[in-house]
């Protein structure tokens, strides 16, 4: 595999279609979004886990490999856009080292990922955001694992 700055692009204009092209926000706005966008900029992160109950609760079909999205902050702003270049679904025990390597969350083992991840959607918020406030995730789980590259850093082209 290359190196990160091979995968991105140079291009900082902002592509025509910018406004009607989906929005994608990682967990919510604060100090977790933050420190997840600046490792999708800094191109450490490249993949990221999603449960497939979120996307059944808000009706949305699972993204498809070529699909594009427009990045945004805590503070509702456009950052970067990305494109997916990789989806699977599979249950939380099967999600593998290399997946979690590349979340560039700085997790070295699968455990220690998860633990950080159940800490996350066994939040308030994200019970809130589901209308389930016991829901719980285990083994079975299905996960929505995805593989994005960066297309457009939108700060250069401020």
């Amino acid at each position: 595999m290359g190196s990160y700055r091979d995968r991105m692009t140079t291009d900082a204009t902002p592509p025509a279609n910018l406004a009607s092209m989906p929005r994608v926000e990682f967990a919510f706005p604060g100090p977790l979004r933050d420190q997840l966008v600046a490792a999708i900029l800094n191109g450490s992160k490249t993949s990221t886990t999603e449960l497939l109950v979120d996307y059944e609760h808000e009706g949305e079909p699972l993204p498809k490999v070529g699909s594009r999205s427009v990045v945004i902050d805590s503070d509702d702003r456009p950052v970067a856009v990305i494109e997916i270049t990789g989806v699977r679904v599979v249950p939380l025990a099967q999600v593998d080292l290399a997946h979690v390597v590349d979340e560039g969350e700085g997790d070295t083992s699968v455990a220690e990922w998860r633990a950080g991840h159940e800490r996350f959607w066994h939040s308030e918020e994200m019970r809130a955001a589901l209308e389930d406030p016991e829901f719980t995730v285990d083994d079975t789980t299905l996960a929505v694992l995805k593989r994005f590259r960066i297309i457009t850093d939108l700060r250069l082209a401020d």
